[in-house]
């Protein structure tokens, strides 16, 4: 039997942590808008749906005990985290002080990057692979043959509360958005979020995943 009571506050509180995903999310919401970074949120989903099939399919526990799996992984996701962060950088340098800081046919270029970056961050964070391989089966219960589906069933609701907690941080960046800031205040922001990916890449780059 699933233990719901102990899984919906532990999950909550792993998803509200800010992490790379959470500050994308909030960064994409302020950049070009909340329709956008849904579209963000639903990539950061579907690669967690991946994990979570893997998790479901008894190859989670593979990959977290293989050394060199979760050091490729990890190395990937320190490479992608600092290729998004030297990105912030440059837009923060080439960026005028005195001009909108995105146009709309900017924004409609920024589509399929922006869903690749969520996709990419979530799918190399062998932190993420780690924390469902631990996570959802410790609340678990019952018969043996029953693991599978209630994994599933604690995926899915794992999902739902990143959706939520997700929309709060979009909600958040929609609202920093829509005051109407300036150029030179989304100068900052990009060099905040910039100098912040980096960090995460760092600190990803120094952690002992194995």
């Amino acid at each position: 039997m699933i233990n719901w009571i102990g899984f919906i506050p532990a999950a909550l509180f792993v998803s509200l942590i800010p992490g790379a995903n959470q500050l994308l999310g909030l960064s994409n919401a302020v950049r070009y808008g909340t329709a956008y970074a849904l579209a963000g949120i639903g990539a950061r989903l579907a690669a967690f749906v991946l994990l979570i099939g893997l998790i479901v399919a008894g190859l989670g526990a593979v990959l977290a005990s293989s050394a060199t799996a979760l050091t490729v992984i990890k190395w990937v996701g320190v490479g992608y985290l600092a290729w998004i962060g030297f990105s912030g950088l440059r837009r923060a340098w080439r960026a005028p002080t005195d001009a909108s800081a995105a146009s709309p046919s900017d924004t409609g270029k920024r589509l399929r990057p922006l869903v690749v970056n969520e996709f990419v961050v979530g799918i190399s964070n062998p932190k993420a692979l780690l924390l469902f391989a631990a996570l959802l089966p410790q609340f678990t219960g019952g018969p043996a043959d029953d693991t599978g589906a209630q994994l599933a069933l604690l995926g899915t609701a794992y999902l739902a509360i990143e959706f939520i907690v997700g929309l709060v941080y979009v909600g958040i960046g929609s609202g920093i958005g829509a005051i109407g800031i300036s150029a030179r205040t989304h100068r900052r922001i990009d060099l905040g979020s910039g100098l912040c990916f980096l960090g995460l890449a760092g600190l990803l780059a120094l952690d002992d995943v194995t």
